[in-house]
């Protein structure tokens, strides 16, 4: 048996992996150590350091909860939820499809189901907004019976899991595309808002000297039988942190601004939108492109 040194250990963890039966497997996690050995080797990792980094890992687990999901808003905060959503779209986006954007933290499943123009508000309040327009094909065709998905924050900046009990759904629902592919939604103008600062990865940004907030923005997520799953949101234009999204989450395509008088809008006096998403075929062997999920899925599994 040779003794180790700082380089050769690598080699030897890789070596017994290397009999993982899952090829996936063994290919990313002999990856994952090379990396994470040349990190600490390039930063000098000292004892001190590696109990810190263990210490704040372990309060991010212990942060999690069926409504949190620190581990998401880490990923989020770091770049990496981002990067993985970039790569998928990069691979798997199809022709002129709707660019994608983060799922985040706070998307709940079985939310309500909405008719065409009905409100998502049911208790907060504040300035309203319409959005409407239609799912298209990549043949520019109206696509029937899609679920158009959408949740965000109330005009106080909070997403219903912070300011409810975890039972009740507000800011969030379903509705479906008619025949035609035509939606609309009328809702709340949403705000920017930081993001949860109260756990380490609040104090984490704070100690970088960042301002944690995100631009005021709405999710979507629109699927149809036969179509990829859409996975995008909205961002307003006219919000200050609309260049420095803490999460990294803004593409211009998604950049919108709400004004009256927009042709078309089921209430024009009201601040409109009008967005036409644009889905793709699914292909034979389609993952999904979720960069996210229900937090109470994940802790229950």
């Amino acid at each position: 048996m040779a003794d180790l040194d700082q380089n050769t250990v690598t080699d030897a963890v890789i070596e017994q992996m290397a009999a993982t039966p899952d090829p996936r497997m063994r290919e990313v996690m002999a990856s994952l150590v090379r990396h994470l050995h040349d990190f600490a080797r390039d930063v000098r990792l000292t004892p001190a350091e590696w109990l810190a980094a263990i210490d704040f890992l372990t309060r991010v687990g212990q942060a999690c909860t069926p409504i949190r999901q620190e581990f998401i808003l880490l990923s989020d905060t770091l770049g990496l939820s981002r990067l993985v959503n970039l790569m998928d779209d990069k691979a798997n986006r199809v022709g002129e499809a709707t660019e994608t954007s983060l799922l985040g933290p706070f998307y709940r499943e079985s939310s309500p189901q909405f008719a065409y123009g009905e409100s998502i508000a049911s208790r907060a309040k504040g300035p309203e907004m319409m959005l409407f327009g239609r799912v298209l094909n990549e043949a520019g065709e109206g696509v029937p019976n899609a679920i158009v998905e959408i949740w965000q924050t109330d005009a106080d900046g909070a997403y219903d899991l912070q300011v409810n009990n975890p039972e009740v759904m507000d800011m969030r629902g379903q509705f479906r595309t008619d025949a035609e592919g035509r939606y609309a939604i009328r809702t709340l103008v949403p705000i920017g808002y930081s993001i949860p600062m109260d756990g380490p990865v609040g104090a984490m940004v704070r100690a970088q000297n960042r301002h944690g907030f995100r631009p005021a923005h709405i999710h979507m997520l629109i699927g149809a039988e036969g179509y990829r799953e859409l996975v995008t949101a909205l961002y307003l234009g006219d919000d200050k942190h609309i260049g420095s999204d803490t999460v990294f989450g803004v593409s211009e395509s998604l950049v919108v601004r709400p004004r009256t008088g927009v042709e078309g809008s089921p209430d024009p006096g009201l601040p409109s939108v009008r967005y036409d998403f644009r889905v793709a075929r699914k292909a034979e062997h389609d993952t999904s492109g979720r960069v996210g999920a229900d937090p109470s899925r994940i802790a229950a599994e």
